[in-house]
């Protein structure tokens, strides 16, 4: 890893290979992005066969999938930062790397307590790859409609990556075993090594300001300690000491985490950031998405295979449909972004989706696949597509070159942190409705109302985005400020 990371840095004096197509550096980035979403939604069609195997209990269950999106979240930050100091490429090789060697580790897993432990690993690695992957986007290719493309295909990859996540997932746990949703990372992680370290190019900032480490372990600390709260609601209740020990203690963690990155010389989340009204609005929007909109491809799965009876591969399967109106969504965007802007077309998606949500409320233990999934499930998905851009448009404008790692990262956090939370919310609720019980009417109760809990926070991120997102600008959508524009980033 050592040579890789050398290799990533040429030497003064040493001819520069002539720049690479931007097509291929937006195939790359595209690739890791696709990597590190499709960890998060992989999983949920093998929950039940890692229950079985390893013996995991409920909320056990949902840690397999909160270890890493918590770790993901907590770390983005982080990793944006060093990008932005070390360089773009040598952590994107650095991410890809710690995530293929976690996914390994936790395909080989004999105990519970390893999967989590591989998950979280993985979660770290991804949080250093995600940032890298949009800033090489827009550091390769120019302001204006290419860059707005390039955005849309890479928006349209991450939710792709989620949406393939679940037929992936059945075929794998059908044709082999769960421990395969894990492994399959590790040929096609190689596989993009090896083509990031051949062709894609170095950037990074002259800033060489200490990465504010507190901070980071400050807020992954907290988030952590605040879902695991939430987690013990599910058997404890709001007011019982096991839960309302670690939510005091989570929400005391973040608060310090704001108290030092305000006194700090070089803060991991420089909070004026939060005063341009593009980056907080964006990302307030996109915690409120993520929140609503995480849980979707878990209680689907949940449903299909303990109400309905799918095998894993026919609950996959049945998504897939789901999977193409993400990427439909993600690029019908930009068209619509030219001609009524980011903020109407981040509230139409947002409604489109809050239908989806609606609909998919109504859900029996009996339901058949055309109204019960499918039309849904387009929906749903379809409005996710539409949202995502926009508001990752928004989220990183205003920005200046030195902190676009820093703001890319700030943009993974908020929908991340937002999906881990929502989760752990939405568990809790469902589980209350289900009250113990196993049955498919139970089971089926819990995940409506869930799915009712998300449109309502859904609509309320509709009213949001339309009362404090900035206002449309007609000619050309809202993008990432280059990198290159200002000079301060330097290729070597």
């Amino acid at each position: 890893m050592t040579r890789m990371l050398e290799a990533a840095d040429t030497p003064t004096g040493v001819p520069r290979r002539p720049a690479p197509p931007a097509w291929l550096v937006v195939t790359l980035a595209c690739a890791g992005q696709f990597l590190v979403v499709l960890d998060v939604s992989v999983v949920n069609t093998a929950l039940p066969s890692m229950r079985a195997a390893l013996g995991l209990s409920d909320s056990g269950l949902q840690w397999v999938v909160n270890a890493y999106a918590i770790a993901f979240a907590g770390f983005l930050l982080l990793g944006g930062r060093a990008g932005d100091l070390f360089g773009r490429k040598r952590m994107f090789l650095l991410g890809l790397a710690l995530f293929t060697l976690a996914s390994l580790g936790g395909g080989l897993a004999q105990d519970g307590w390893q999967l989590l432990l591989a998950r979280a690993v993985q979660g770290l690695g991804a949080a250093v790859l995600a940032p890298s992957t949009l800033t090489l986007l827009t550091d390769a290719v120019p302001e204006g409609p290419a860059r707005a493309r390039a955005i849309a295909t890479w928006s349209a990859v991450g939710g792709g990556g989620g949406a393939a996540g679940g037929l992936v997932g059945g075929v794998l746990v059908d044709a082999l075993s769960w421990r395969w949703v894990l492994l399959i990372n590790v040929p096609v992680g190689a596989v993009a090594l090896l083509g990031a370290l051949r062709w894609l190019p170095e950037s990074r900032t002259h800033d060489r300001r200490r990465l504010d480490l507190p901070g980071a372990v400050l807020v992954t600390a907290g988030l952590a300690t605040v879902a695991y709260g939430i987690s013990q609601t599910e058997n404890e209740g709001w007011t019982a000491l096991q839960a309302m020990l670690p939510l005091t203690a989570g929400a005391a963690l973040i608060a310090l985490f704001l108290a030092v990155e305000a006194r700090t010389p070089a803060p991991l989340m420089p909070l004026r950031l939060l005063s341009v009204r593009s980056v907080a609005s964006a990302n307030t929007a996109m915690f409120l998405s993520g929140a609503a909109m995480f849980c979707m491809w878990y209680f689907m799965t949940l449903y299909a295979q303990n109400a309905l009876g799918y095998t894993p591969l026919e609950a996959g399967a049945a998504l897939v449909p789901s999977s193409l109106a993400v990427v439909l969504g993600s690029k019908l965007a930009p068209r619509l972004m030219r001609r009524t802007g980011p903020r109407a077309t981040a509230v139409l998606g947002t409604l489109v989706a809050a239908s989806g949500f609606a609909w998919q409320s109504t859900m029996t233990a009996h339901g058949d696949y055309l109204t019960g999934i499918l039309l849904p499930g387009i929906l749903m998905m379809l409005g996710a597509g539409l949202a995502t851009t926009p508001l990752a448009s928004l989220a990183t404008s205003g920005a200046a070159p030195e902190e676009a790692g820093l703001v890319s990262g700030l943009v993974n956090t908020s929908r991340t942190m937002g999906g881990s939370v929502g989760l752990a919310v939405m568990s809790t609720i469902a589980a209350g409705r289900t009250a113990g019980g196993t049955t498919p009417q139970a089971l089926t109760d819990g995940y409506a109302l869930a799915f009712r809990t998300s449109t309502a926070v859904l609509l309320a991120g509709a009213v949001l985005m339309l009362l404090w997102l900035p206002r449309p600008k007609r000619t050309e959508p809202a993008a990432p400020v280059p990198a290159q524009k200002a000079g301060n980033s330097s290729r070597r």
